[in-house]
């Protein structure tokens, strides 16, 4: 692409493209997103949670199947369980796995820097370099991603839009399932027999790395499981965009191609 067919879109612009979203089903909105950024240039990331698994449901009743990869890290230090589940979910719904690994191993990474998740500030720089790192390996190979975080799970996701800025991989984070409550979410799972990570029945409401995840105690908070061993912490990675702090004016950007940037604000119900 020459410059002339790249154009900015900002945060700012993406107020009144929500408002609509807002108003279709989660199927309606992964097709729209399939329609709006083309074949090959959209991809699921899922982390292989309940939501996630959802999400790549979704796709197949959105009949996608075949036609979109579902990304997913691989820290090195995943439950087998969290393994064993990317793979069930790809294969069984037809979605091309995608999967990303850090630089390092863990043990090299330990050799080099020391054991990082025992402290907060190591914890931060253990998920950079194991979670956020190997995202940037898709910069420039997709212009958006289906996430499947949901206002429902609360904390920095209870106001979570449907379309998100993603500056650091310039690209817009599309979330299907933002206005999805638990109670929707129990159901469909049930409903559709949806495939899920097996730890979820073992008291782990929230999955990810096997260091620095723990199950919870009836009446936790789902998140309670997360860094544990850290007193006060953030039990959030902040590897999604929306998680930190945004902007709702024209400082978040993109640079999209024209023609899909055109697709994207005079959209229409």
């Amino acid at each position: 692409m020459t410059s002339a067919e790249i154009v900015r879109i900002t945060s700012g612009q993406l107020e009144e493209v929500n408002s609509k979203l807002e108003k279709l089903t989660p199927h309606q909105i992964i097709r729209w997103a399939h329609e709006s950024f083309g074949e090959g240039r959209i991809a699921v990331l899922s982390a292989m949670q309940e939501a996630g698994c959802i999400l790549c449901h979704m796709v197949q009743e959105s009949g996608l199947s075949g036609r979109m990869d579902v990304i997913f890290v691989d820290t090195g230090v995943n439950f087998l369980e969290t393994i064993e589940t990317a793979e069930r979910v790809s294969s069984t719904y037809g979605l091309k796995l995608v999967t990303l690994k850090p630089e390092r191993t863990m043990e090299q990474q330990i050799a080099e820097e020391g054991v990082l998740y025992l402290s907060k500030e190591g914890q931060k720089r253990c998920c950079h370099l194991r979670k956020k790192v190997p995202l940037q390996q898709i910069i420039g190979k997709y212009d958006a991603l289906l996430v499947s975080l949901r206002r429902g799970s609360g904390g920095k996701r209870s106001d979570v839009p449907v379309l998100a800025i993603d500056g650091e991989l310039n690209l817009l984070r599309i979330h299907p399932i933002a206005l999805m409550s638990d109670e929707e979410m129990d159901q469909y799972l049930v409903q559709h027999k949806v495939i899920v990570n097996p730890l979820h029945a073992q008291g782990y409401p929230t999955v990810s790395c096997n260091r620095c995840t723990t199950p919870v105690l009836p009446g936790e908070d789902d998140r309670a499981g997360r860094w544990r061993h850290l007193e006060n912490a953030d039990k959030y990675c902040n590897i999604n965009p929306t998680d930190r702090k945004r902007h709702g004016d024209n400082s978040d950007f993109v640079e999209l191609a024209t023609e899909t940037v055109v697709k994207i604000l005079n959209f229409d119900i």
